[in-house]
């Protein structure tokens, strides 16, 4: 049986309700045998701690996987059918239906498959699990000889800014990985669940959600250098600490106009920069452009602070209008977005961000490794997070609720509290806390506060827990695990 198992309650709820929650979907009392082999994969959520938005820009980023999960059990059959069944975490909301032929879902290219999830709102959440036979298959030229039914339970809070959508993707992944025995890695995942989210879904999100869906590790930071996605391995979380999320209740969502505007920015940005530095360009498409870049390798995020002030920050406008760019600067180099010629971009502070994040996040990590305990190193961990929390902001990334809560936390740091910061793409979504190990009291006071002030009722996210390849997955039929 696998390891996990047993350390692990929601597995065991899972499968303990199969049964009722197969009798729940219609038409698949008969079709869905828990006698023959069922395959269940398991991906957690994650609290981005430090990084968040400057992934796409090459920054180190370190990422908490979260207690809550996703979990899928897939069972081939010999229809040419794909069925996903997602189940709603209220028993008196029937389950979340999608069916359609292998031949329809593999045979189109991105672009025809992600408009036909656009043209049909009521399934777009399939798209995030559908998708996955789609890249599997133009990316790895993976087979699908029979079709399969895709059960699906999530407890990973939608809109609230921790992965929701990455911890799907990557159980999916992971599922029919399994099920059609293609033996693909968790790194490799991860990037194959990106190519879901930005080509099929239609969100320009980074790898870092992917990454620590897959790859991390209970109680351990993940190590993301996201140039692309080099895993630095995991960082420990000294004994005297723990990670919290408050919920800001503020829908969030990565494919929002916010976090696409400041990516689009930074993308402009390094544009700019980059034309300052004397460095050559070409148009590969409309719109997009290649840099060759000796001086830091495509990535943004490698430029230092101290060259950032001293040669480019003055180069580089406040704002600036798409169009106006475009004509000067004809495109940009990110693959997931463009440019529109009618948004004003916050240019300068989409640029700043990502160079010195990566500066900051470099810090936490040295801190971490370097752990001697005190008072002086959690506060330098928590103004680095502040720090992290206020360049957000500066993007034009924040939002009432979220910065109430940065602020309740600054307010209350105390022996307990030590720093927080908006986690993920920002504008809304929940925030990040460090605390001392045991704060749960000073945590509760700051939700209290938050109440008092806007009548909501925030969650609270507590715990950690394996990412997909450490889980790997339960094959029931034969009551055990691979």
């Amino acid at each position: 049986m696998n390891q996990l198992f047993n350390s692990l309650a929601d597995t065991q709820r899972f499968i303990a309700s199969l049964d009722d929650a197969i009798a729940a979907v219609p038409g698949w009392e008969n079709g869905f045998d828990l006698r023959r082999n069922v395959l269940v994969t398991r991906a957690p959520g994650r609290l981005d701690l430090m990084g968040g938005i400057a992934d796409y820009s090459g920054s180190l980023v370190l990422q908490w996987p979260i207690q809550s999960a996703v979990h899928v059990a897939i069972q081939r059959h010999r229809s040419s059918k794909l069925q996903i069944a997602s189940l709603p975490e209220d028993s008196n909301h029937a389950p979340r239906l999608f069916e359609i032929n292998l031949a329809d879902l593999l045979a189109p290219d991105y672009p025809t498959l992600r408009a036909r999830f656009s043209r049909e709102p009521e399934n777009h959440w399939a798209a995030y699990v559908a998708g996955a036979c789609s890249v599997l298959s133009h990316e790895r030229n993976a087979s699908f000889p029979e079709g399969a039914s895709i059960l699906i339970k999530s407890a990973v809070p939608e809109g609230k800014g921790v992965s929701s959508s990455a911890a799907l993707e990557v159980a999916s992944m992971q599922a029919l990985a399994a099920a059609y025995e293609l033996g693909i890695p968790a790194p490799e995942i991860a990037l194959l669940c990106q190519k879901v989210e930005n080509l099929v879904v239609g969100a320009p999100c980074g790898v870092m959600d992917q990454m620590t869906a897959a790859c991390g590790e209970a109680n351990r930071l993940l190590e993301l250098l996201c140039q692309p996605a080099e895993l630095k391995g995991t960082v420990p979380l000294p004994e005297d600490l723990e990670i919290w999320g408050i919920d800001s209740g503020i829908r969030h969502s990565v494919g929002g106009a916010d976090y696409r505007t400041v990516r689009t920015a930074a993308f402009m940005g390094y544009r700019i920069v980059a034309e300052v530095a004397g460095l050559p360009s070409k148009k590969i498409r409309a719109g997009h452009l290649q840099i060759d870049d000796p001086l830091w390798n495509g990535y943004l995020a490698n430029v230092t602070p101290e060259d950032f002030a001293r040669e480019y920050a003055r180069r580089l406008p406040e704002r600036m209008a798409g169009q106006e760019f475009l004509q000067r600067y004809d495109g940009i180099t990110d693959p997931a977005t463009s440019v529109d010629p009618a948004v004003a971009y916050p240019v300068l502070a989409a640029t700043r961000h990502p160079i010195y994040e990566h500066a900051r996040v470099k810090a936490f990590a040295a801190i971490l490794k370097d752990w001697k305990g005190g008072e002086d190193q959690p506060r330098e961990l928590g103004q680095l997070m502040f720090g992290s929390h206020e360049s957000y902001s500066s993007c034009g990334l924040a939002s009432a609720g979220t910065d109430a809560l940065v602020a309740l936390v600054k307010e209350t740091s105390g022996e307990d509290l030590y720093g927080a910061k908006i986690t993920g793409g920002g504008s809304g979504g929940t925030v990040a806390v460090l605390v001392r190990r045991g704060a749960s009291e000073a945590v509760s006071h700051v939700v209290a506060r938050y109440r008092e002030q806007t009548g909501f009722m925030p969650a609270i996210i507590s715990g950690s827990s394996p990412g997909a390849n450490a889980f790997g997955y339960l094959n029931l039929a034969e009551g055990g695990a691979i």
